[in-house]
């Protein structure tokens, strides 16, 4: 039988949720699950995981709960019927919110007489389970230690922020800030080629080599924006919105909704203003900053 340090209870199946306890599994664990939707922990339970009747149950299970929620009003709306099994549990809580909820959250928790510790896992559920991922932890440093052989079969690797319970969620959503809008310049880009008969399938190659070259400019702009240097010696704001003008107007020309690029070339145009056209279109960050 699983020890103690090998049993885990996972509350929550969505893809996240039911990705974790899928490795858990992998990995030899006791596992106990609870959701809202039991039947979605028929296949697990198939493969030898245990679905509590009750949160109460769930909880008490094990010393180890993962929360995978939406955010952390699903925890609350879950937990407080349940909330007397929550003294002397370690609740992990996996749910995307503000760093403001986190701190919150984990105030509650820790009034309940439980231990909470904030985390912002960063790949998605098929990944789950893989060596060369990570999630951000933030909160009792004994608790992450405790814990930290279990966590890591959610992520390879585990990166540990401090005591704050808000800086994991803050690190997160800082990836979250990059990521979304990302994507939606990839639909962009998607749906201006389709207008013109390219499939995503053809541009795929030339986007993935975009994204992977990305690296070289934020290696570049980093340290330069930490010191405060926006000088144009290698690029222009004026340029930048020169060509986001062309951007807007390839997508018009082609039919295809203008929102997003026009909200981008809007942040050009108001750094030119500003008299920063000669500028490195990096001086948009003190614009952000002050707005």
């Amino acid at each position: 039988m699983p020890s103690a340090a090998q049993s885990v209870t996972v509350i929550g199946l969505g893809p996240m949720g039911q990705a974790m306890a899928a490795a858990y599994l992998d990995r030899g664990y006791e596992v106990t699950l609870w959701n809202r939707t039991p039947a979605r922990a028929d296949a697990l339970v198939a493969r030898g995981a245990t679905l509590a009747p009750t949160v109460e149950q769930a909880l008490a299970a094990n010393e180890l709960t993962i929360l995978s929620l939406t955010d952390f009003d699903a925890m609350y709306a879950i937990l407080e019927p349940a909330k007397d099994a929550v003294a002397g549990r370690t609740l992990v809580n996996l749910s995307s919110d503000t760093p403001e909820k986190a701190r919150a959250g984990a105030r509650w928790v820790t009034d309940l007489g439980g231990t909470h510790l904030t985390g912002g896992v960063l790949c998605p559920p098929p990944l789950i389970g893989t060596p060369d991922t990570s999630t951000f932890y933030s909160g009792p440093r004994e608790a992450y230690d405790k814990h930290r052989a279990t966590l890591e079969v959610i992520t390879g690797k585990s990166d540990y922020r401090g005591e704050d319970q808000g800086l994991a969620a803050l690190m997160y959503q800082l990836n979250m800030f990059i990521f979304w809008p990302a994507m939606i310049a990839y639909w962009q880009a998607v749906a201006v080629a389709g207008a013109h008969g390219i499939k995503a399938t053809e541009i795929a190659p030339y986007v993935t080599e975009n994204f992977a070259g990305m690296g070289h400019f934020i290696d570049f702009y980093a340290s330069r924006i930490d010191e405060g240097i926006h000088t144009g010696e290698v690029d222009r704001t004026s340029m930048g919105l020169a060509s986001m003008e062309h951007v807007v107007h390839t997508a018009a020309d082609a039919g295809v909704d203008t929102a997003f690029p026009e909200a981008v070339h809007d942040i050009f145009r108001r750094v030119v203003a500003a008299g920063h056209g000669a500028d490195s279109f990096s001086r948009a960050v003190e614009l952000i900053r002050k707005s």
